[in-house]
């Protein structure tokens, strides 16, 4: 195949990497590996654009992207929208869609993989049309990444210690709203502190990433009313992989769903993809059941569903 590799240097794991060496390194290994490839490691303000241009040029038959989950959902917005196949460098600090995929986290050994790997089919959800390929979340979610964003760090440590700061300050002064929604023929109202809706359900695991992107549905949560107590207690069955057995938790597995917030008048955010955004009174939550073209491990394909 002919590839064309992006690195963003600003990311993660690239930060502390020699990136010299890196680039020599993938070049070594794809093109042992019988592939064509081009290697750019580039900064974080010009990876996306360089990626569309890449997208869609006719000798290219997909990109690797490397950095973190930003950087990630990012290249699969991309990839998706040009009909190019991904590869997917894990080198951020939960690396989500990489754990779905079930590629290495460890950024050398990820080339390696995914030079022997072959490309598959997966799901790809999208918000309003924006594509994602975790999740779509307001409320809880959206409020401890708005704290977090008000702290300064400047490594992969730091945001830990950030994320850990702002759950702490949710804990304390959790959300709380009114949502209607449409999913199928059912339609209700909830107040509720917390709303995820994910590409494919959360597995049993404490970073709450789909263990299989292929089964063609969304996993749609809501978390009742919360107080400092129940969020406490909701945060502990998180870090055990048990959210989906929270007494105040809901799940429904759904194709779309249509969120409506009827009391919405200021401005409020969701989180798509870790990006804290702009949330308006409308969400239509979508699956695109096998529409995203990704390189995953030749011995633990994401599906069935082979592409080439």
């Amino acid at each position: 195949m002919k590839l064309v590799a992006y690195f963003n240097r600003d990311g993660g794991t690239f930060r502390t990497t020699d990136m010299a060496a890196y680039e020599r390194h993938a070049e070594t290994v794809f093109g042992d590996a019988g592939h064509e490839v081009e290697c750019h490691v580039v900064g974080g303000d010009e990876i996306v654009s360089a990626m569309e241009r890449a997208a869609r040029r006719d000798d290219v038959d997909a990109i690797i992207a490397g950095g973190g989950d930003g950087t990630i959902s990012a290249a699969a917005t991309v990839a998706w929208k040009n009909g190019i196949s991904l590869g997917v460098v894990p080198a951020g600090t939960m690396n989500l869609f990489a754990r779905s995929l079930k590629l290495p986290l460890d950024i050398w050994q990820s080339v390696d993989v995914l030079a022997k790997g072959r490309v598959d089919a997966v799901d790809i959800g999208s918000a309003n049309g924006r594509p994602f390929v975790h999740q779509f979340s307001a409320g809880l979610h959206a409020r401890m990444v708005r704290y977090r964003n008000s702290i300064s760090y400047a490594s992969r440590m730091g945001k830990i210690v950030a994320n850990v700061r702002a759950g702490i300050g949710v804990i304390f002064n959790p959300p709380e709203f009114d949502m209607e929604f449409q999913a199928g023929d059912h339609q209700e109202h909830r107040r509720v502190s917390a709303i995820s809706v994910s590409n494919n359900p959360f597995g049993d695991n404490p970073l709450l990433y789909a263990d299989n992107i292929t089964r063609g549905h969304l996993g749609f949560y809501t978390a009742s009313p919360l107080r400092p107590a129940g969020v406490a207690r909701l945060a502990l069955d998180m870090l055990r992989g048990k959210l989906r057995y929270n007494p105040d938790v809901t799940e429904m597995a759904v194709e779309a769903v249509d969120l409506h917030f009827p009391k919405i008048d200021r401005k409020v955010n969701c989180v798509i993809d870790g990006e804290l955004l702009p949330m308006g009174r409308e969400v239509a939550l979508r699956l695109h059941p096998g529409e995203l073209k990704v390189i995953v491990p030749e011995a633990d394909a994401a599906s069935g569903r082979a592409v080439a």
